[in-house]
């Protein structure tokens, strides 16, 4: 992979995460009239890691690692929590907990590698 392009992918990647990590916890307290703009910048946050995740996993490591597909599943499940948190105010104290521990672990896997 082209060092440039692995820059770019990369940079996307982390701000995607945090733009999807930042609306998340923005929905947790946002009146329901906001509802359709922390969807709409969640699911294009998704999308451009989605997108930029499976480029970056495939030139580096031509899809091996099993540490990917948890970081897959813990973006899913990140993925949902912008939902989840509209529809379920009353559990929004333990989404908050979920959503920083998919969070974490997002971020130890990409750094640890463990399998």
């Amino acid at each position: 992979m082209n060092p440039h392009e692995y820059t770019a992918l990369h940079i996307l990647h982390v701000l995607s995460g945090l733009t999807l990590v930042g609306f998340t916890f923005y929905a947790f307290a946002a009146p329901p009239e906001a509802r359709k703009r922390v969807m709409i910048w969640t699911g294009v946050a998704n999308l451009v890691i989605l997108l930029t995740g499976i480029r970056m996993w495939q030139g580096l490591y031509q899809f091996g690692g099993g540490w990917a597909i948890v970081k897959i599943v813990s973006w899913l499940g990140l993925a949902a929590m912008a939902g989840l948190a509209f529809r379920k105010r009353e559990k929004a104290g333990t989404y908050v907990w979920v959503t920083l521990a998919l969070a974490a672990l997002s971020v130890v896997m990409v750094y640890a590698r463990p399998f």
